[in-house]
């Protein structure tokens, strides 16, 4: 068993019930795990740090306990994203600064995962300080997009996706603060979800209430991700904004075959330009859904504003969470994060000020938006997959952006609103590059979000497309 490599096809769901089964065991599935990153980790450099020994030395402790007893995840083996601490392992933030850095303590969410069966087993590749949705750092490398090992994986959980793309992970942690769940989605043929904030308790730093960045699940498919969902959520004390599970799995909403009455699809929420190709993919993904008995309308809400406001509350946070990085070791810091740091210490409070109530004023245009619609439909990324050596989106469609973010703005718009969102894979461009579909829900509707993903994914019959080789 511990060699069959046909494992790694399986989805998460169908590894849980075999774990539960006693059909495998968590040391064969880290066996299997092994020997294909082995095979196709050096092509796509996803993984960069592995932590077998603890993995298995964790599983064997997990297996004293009865099949049944040993939580959601029942020994499934999960990669943390390398900005989030595991005790014991190599935490390296994809910074010089943190080369060497090795927590003595896990951070809430990653105990959350383990005291659910999850087995860690590897950390997956950032960029430094998540900063931009291009993986590439200092410290492992770039990582590469398996449908084109020429082309990006976006970011910033661009490791977590590639994982899950070839088959080194059946389920994946990632981190979202302007898209970085949901962009390397797309772009590698995955489903990445941005929980509404609260959603997944985890250890703060910096700043009690920060709520641009969120902690997420990816998976293959939208059955697996709500497992994982599952596993990741609960209120706990130490993040004081973090939320009580709800009384029904995500796993069962996802099952629950409910549809939406009515959604609205917008290429571009009327504040981006898109390449056509993503647009004519996405809308006729969208417009699949009246195959269902779905109304679908092309509107969005008024989110005008979202370019300046994000630049604002993301520069803040930056300052706050990394202008002593910046005092003291700024040759060890790329021009991106720089460049991020210096514009929130240039901040005023009126800058602040504007910012928040324009955050307020979309988010409150969202809520109405979603007394009309179920769902909120727009791509996932504005490009499909870009030559990995280009550090970001320079311009689309013929526009040229003013900064190294601003083409993420389809997506750190949904930040910005509150409201929980995923990347569905929804078609392949003629060169048969993935593209993906941003799905939205109204805030804390994570239920409803992936019940409408599931059934638009039974509709566009795309699941199973990977795992894949590298190419």
């Amino acid at each position: 068993m511990a060699t069959d490599q046909s494992l790694i096809r399986e989805t998460a769901n169908a590894i849980v019930a075999k774990l539960n089964a006693g059909d495998v065991t968590p040391l064969d599935l880290l066996d299997v795990l092994e020997s294909r990153i082995a095979a196709v980790d050096g092509k796509v450099n996803a993984l960069p740090t592995l932590c077998f020994d603890r993995a298995r030395a964790n599983a064997r402790e997990l297996m004293k306990k009865p099949k049944g007893e040993r939580g959601l995840l029942a020994g499934m083996p999960i990669p943390i994203k390398d900005l989030t601490n595991v005790a014991g392992v190599l935490t390296t933030q994809g910074s010089p600064i943190y080369k060497d850095h090795v927590p003595a303590n896990s951070d809430i969410l990653v105990e959350r995962i383990e005291g659910n069966g999850g087995v860690i087993y590897a950390k997956s590749n950032t960029p430094e300080f998540g900063a931009g949705a291009n993986t590439f750092n200092e410290v492992f490398g770039a990582t590469r997009n398996p449908w084109d090992v020429s082309r990006s994986a976006a970011g910033s959980s661009g490791g977590a996706a590639v994982a899950l793309a070839t088959g080194t992970a059946w389920l994946a942690h990632g981190s979202d603060m302007g898209g970085s769940l949901r962009n390397p989605a797309s772009f590698c043929g995955v489903v990445g979800m941005r929980p509404s904030f609260g959603r997944v308790a985890h250890t703060p730093a910096s700043k009690i209430d920060r709520n641009l960045g969120v902690q997420g699940p990816m998976a293959r498919n939208v059955e697996d991700l709500a497992l994982l969902l599952d596993a990741m959520c609960g209120e706990n004390p130490a993040d004081p904004l973090s939320l009580p599970s709800l009384p029904t799995s995500f796993l069962s909403a996802a099952r629950s075959g409910s549809k939406p009455k009515r959604i609205a699809y917008s290429p571009d929420l009327g504040i981006t330009p898109v390449d056509p190709e993503v647009a004519d993919i996405t809308r006729k993904a969208a417009a699949r859904f009246a195959e269902a008995g779905v109304i679908v309308e092309e509107a969005h809400p008024d989110l005008h504003e979202a370019h300046e406001c994000f630049h604002v509350l993301r520069a803040f946070d930056f300052a706050i969470s990394k202008a002593a990085l910046l005092r003291e070791k700024r040759d060890l810091l790329k021009p991106e994060v720089i460049w991020n740091i210096e514009q929130g210490l240039k901040l005023t409070v009126e800058d602040l000020e504007r910012a928040e109530a324009q955050r307020l004023t979309m988010t409150n245009r969202a809520l109405e938006f979603f007394q009309t619609y179920d769902l909120l439909l727009a791509p996932a990324t504005i490009v499909p997959p870009f030559p990995v050596e280009n550090r970001y989106v320079a311009e689309c469609a013929g526009k040229k952006f003013d900064n190294y973010v601003e083409w993420l703005g389809i997506v750190y718009a949904i930040t910005l609103v509150c409201c929980p969102a995923l990347s569905l894979p929804c078609g392949f461009t003629a060169s048969g590059l993935p593209v993906g579909l941003q799905m939205v829900a109204a805030p804390r509707g994570e239920a409803r979000l992936l019940a409408g993903a599931r059934a638009l994914e039974d509709i566009l019959g795309v699941r199973g497309t990977t795992p894949i080789d590298p190419r």
